[in-house]
């Protein structure tokens, strides 16, 4: 590992149609969701190049070097078998273990993700145990921590709406920095009327 120590995790997958975004395109259909899921990951690309740390795309699907993840800018890792939880520890500790001194996660569902709350996580792990992004569904858009903390990924349940409060509760004797909320893309509610989705949409009606 370089002098660098912020690791950013990006934990995403290949956009292919039917297999992406599948509860938004109950509502908008599989295509719609394809594209609206292509904007996600090529705006958090964009995103995540501004911050300052080795950035790591980890894979749940098969590991490709031709695409929008560019090898000049990310390292490309495979996920692990199992659930969410067992599949961020393992990312987590693999970063650990190459030496890393701060790690922080994010997925690539999050349309207004920017690098200033990236940074500012790793900035409140000067002084905080763990920071977390509570995203508006309930569960969480960011993770980040100093040392491997397994109880965060040890949780009944993924993908429900108590999963950051869970969370908490699962951490809570550590020190946590909580930073602002942000809007989670799964449904057709959480992108109704943005003019991006719209535009979008209305190409597939």
């Amino acid at each position: 590992m370089t002098k660098e120590k912020n690791v950013l995790l990006i934990f995403a997958r290949h956009p292919e149609l039917g297999k992406c975004k599948t509860r938004l395109a109950k509502t908008v259909g599989d295509a719609a969701a394809l594209e609206i899921y292509k904007y996600l990951v090529e705006r958090t690309a964009e995103v995540v190049k501004n911050v300052k740390s080795i950035r790591q795309v980890w894979y749940a699907d098969e590991v490709r070097q031709n695409d929008m993840w560019s090898s000049d800018f990310f390292e490309k890792k495979q996920q692990v078998q199992g659930n969410l939880g067992q599949k961020m520890q393992d990312a987590f500790a693999s970063a650990f273990a190459a030496g890393a001194q701060k790690v922080v996660i994010v997925g690539t569902d999050i349309h207004d993700l920017d690098a200033g709350v990236i940074q500012e996580a790793f900035d409140k792990l000067n002084t905080h145990d763990l920071v977390i992004g509570p995203a508006t569904d309930g569960g969480y858009y960011l993770l980040g921590m100093k040392t491997l903390k397994k109880a965060a990924f040890q949780l009944k349940a993924w993908s429900t709406s108590s999963v950051f409060m869970e969370t908490i509760h699962a951490l809570k004797t550590e020190k946590i920095s909580i930073l602002e909320r942000r809007n989670d893309v799964d449904y057709y509610e959480d992108i109704q009327g943005l003019p991006i989705f719209e535009t979008i949409l209305k190409k597939h009606k």
